[in-house]
């Protein structure tokens, strides 16, 4: 095992100046996509999101929890199991394809109230078939509209420097990097 460091990238965005079209937030994807409000019955199918879109990402390297399903499942687990989860601005994204007989599961955020009463974006998750259909774009949008609404005056998250995806997209939406940070993490070595 070596000590890696992981560079990270805190980013925070005002919400008083923040605004997003409410067309766009409230109807932004495709037809067989659908938001579903935080539902405790839907944590496993939460936590099965994170593990598809992060098991083979950076960040499993940097959080390793999120490389095991059971792994995503506790920190689910504990992410809504604390006083201050905020379940307004957490969503799980459905999809249902014309030929299955259920929807399945295909995108998720949570985010918890900070010391600072920021709202703390704790994870985006999108599995890799359905990325770049404008689920996360979607996601954040949701979730910073609920924030606002709950008067909540700004966003916050941390982001891995190496995903250049999730950076162009924080970006676009008026998050700006307040601050860098190393996380380190054990990576077995060959």
């Amino acid at each position: 095992m070596t000590l890696t460091y992981f560079k990270r990238f805190q980013m925070e965005l005002d919400l008083a100046t923040w605004s997003s079209d409410e067309d766009e937030v409230a109807d932004p994807l495709a037809p067989q996509y659908r938001f579903l409000a935080w539902d405790e019955d839907d944590l496993a199918r939460h936590a099965k999101v994170k593990f598809q879109s992060f098991e083979l990402e950076i960040d499993s390297h940097v959080f390793p929890s999120l490389s095991e399903y059971e792994g995503c499942h506790r920190l689910m687990t504990q992410i809504t199991s604390r006083d201050n989860f905020i379940p307004e601005a957490t969503w799980l994204v459905e999809f249902q394809p014309a030929e299955a007989a259920s929807p399945i599961a295909v995108g998720t955020i949570q985010v918890l109230r900070d010391l600072e009463n920021r709202g703390a974006i704790q994870n985006i998750a999108i599995t890799p078939d359905h990325r770049h259909q404008g689920i996360g774009t979607a996601l954040v949008k949701c979730a910073l509209s609920n924030l606002k609404s709950l008067d909540i005056p700004r966003a916050l998250l941390e982001v891995t420097a190496q995903n250049n995806g999730a950076l162009r997209l924080y970006k676009r939406l008026g998050f700006h990097i307040i601050k860098t940070v190393y996380k380190p993490s054990n990576v077995s070595t060959p």
